[in-house]
């Protein structure tokens, strides 16, 4: 198969960058060396996951503290997650969670962003570190073609490099990208690349140089729910009387390929996927085991279509909107649920601990900005936040019934929050029940 015939708009960021990074050794330092890269790309979503296995070999004289990472700028504006797992011996052993930044080397081209993996402690010479680096990306399958009819399959374009971007040279390395099945329409053919059922593998590459550099563009089908929030504001209210509330307010849209022509409910209820096949009809919810009161509405009102399983290990929420969602629709709903304070409410210290998760409980979701609000008791005092990545913070007030000063409400918000964001923050305060 040849490549997809791509606008030139889109082709040519990768061709450009191609060029400029064959041009670039002399940025780059020469005491680590990359003896293997191994990448897996997940492309069974709209959230782009990428995993690179690295072995890292210091060459050099000097100890080295940081292994430094290079991506695209046009990839790395896309960048919503990266995370580097890290251990030192010859044979992979159980590994640390490594600090990431963002630098900038000297002499490094505008058109790369760095960031560095900080190791506990220097690299010998001779030594060997085994690097796991999972990146996530947002928006980075784009629709090909940009409209569809009702009744045709959803086509996403997928842009990398079959070369590991490195600024260290790179002995070996391989990359296998995984599809969701169905049909693929086309793919980048190098000598090594091998479509097998719903994997792509482009095989061994060996005695790179730094910042060697190969466009792929892999052309395929896609139905999966392409589930885009513009925003969401998650209340989290703490009682006196022995309960949490969440309250979450939803704006969803469609993110893939805008629906061209009309829309037949009679040809989707007769055929729904075969006449709705690139639409989604719900999603699922993962809430906490003990959730209780759940309550599924929109402005109209409850929404029957929901469905509810739960056990004492999970609690499955499945959200069916009042009508299917293809390529640019979006609709507005509201999940709202009590969990135990016992379970997310602790005390140490003199002061009341909230531990509860960040992000959305909807599998899959993008949501381009995330508002959280945790509404502590009338008279709560020396509050503090702890959150494991940067947010936007500040405090506000809000009345209910009986207040007399009112409540002091956390807000936090955060941008393009993946399902990767739905870690535990806390919330420390002193008040008393």
């Amino acid at each position: 198969m040849a490549t997809p015939p791509l606008p030139l708009r889109r082709a040519t960021p990768l061709l450009l960058l191609a060029v400029l990074v064959g041009a670039l050794a002399s940025t780059t330092r020469a005491d680590l060396v990359i003896t293997r890269a191994d990448r897996r790309v997940d492309l069974t979503s709209h959230i782009v996951r990428v995993l690179a296995s690295l072995k890292v070999e210091n060459v050099g004289p000097d100890p080295v503290s940081q292994v430094l990472l290079s991506f695209p700028n046009i990839q790395a504006k896309n960048l919503a997650a990266i995370r580097a797992f890290g251990t030192e011996g010859k044979v992979k052993g159980p590994s640390t969670v490594l600090p990431i930044e963002v630098v900038q080397p000297s002499g490094a081209p505008p058109e790369l962003t760095f960031f560095s993996a900080l190791l506990p402690k220097p690299l010998e010479k001779g030594k060997i570190l085994h690097l796991d680096v999972l990146t996530v990306f947002t928006h980075s399958l784009q629709p090909f073609p940009e409209e569809i009819t009702q009744a045709e399959a959803q086509l996403v374009v997928y842009q990398d490099s079959a070369h590991y971007l490195s600024p260290y040279p790179v002995k070996v390395q391989t990359l296998a990208i995984r599809l969701p099945g169905g049909r693929v329409e086309s793919y980048t053919r190098h000598p090594s690349a091998k479509l097998v059922d719903s994997e792509l593998k482009y095989g061994s590459s060996e005695e790179l140089p730094p910042f060697s550099y190969l466009p792929v563009i892999v052309h395929f089908e896609n139905n999966n729910p392409f589930a885009v929030a513009k925003e969401v504001i998650r209340e989290i209210e703490i009682s006196h009387w022995g309960n949490v509330q969440i309250t979450e307010y939803y704006n969803i849209a469609h993110g893939g390929a805008r629906l061209k022509g009309e829309f037949s409910r009679i040809d989707y209820q007769s055929r729904p996927y075969v006449r709705g096949v690139s639409s989604f009809r719900n999603l699922i919810a993962r809430l906490p085991p003990r959730a209780h009161s759940i309550y599924y509405r929109d402005e109209i009102g409850n929404i029957s279509t929901s469905h509810l399983w739960s056990d004492s290990k999970k609690t499955h929420l499945e959200i069916e909107p009042r009508f299917p969602l293809f390529g640019g629709w979006q609709t507005t709903f509201t999940v709202g649920y009590g969990l135990p304070l016992e379970d997310f409410v602790f005390y140490s210290d003199g002061k009341r601990f909230l531990n509860i998760t960040f992000g959305s409980p909807i599998e899959e979701i993008l949501i381009e900005k995330l508002i959280v609000k945790v509404v502590l008791p009338e008279g709560s005092k020396d509050i503090e936040v702890s959150a494991p990545f940067p947010t936007n913070q500040s405090q506000e007030v809000k009345y209910s019934h009986l207040d007399i000063v009112g409540r002091p409400v956390v807000v936090l918000e955060k941008p393009d929050v993946i399902p990767e964001h739905n870690l535990y923050f806390q919330v420390s305060c002193q008040f008393y029940y």
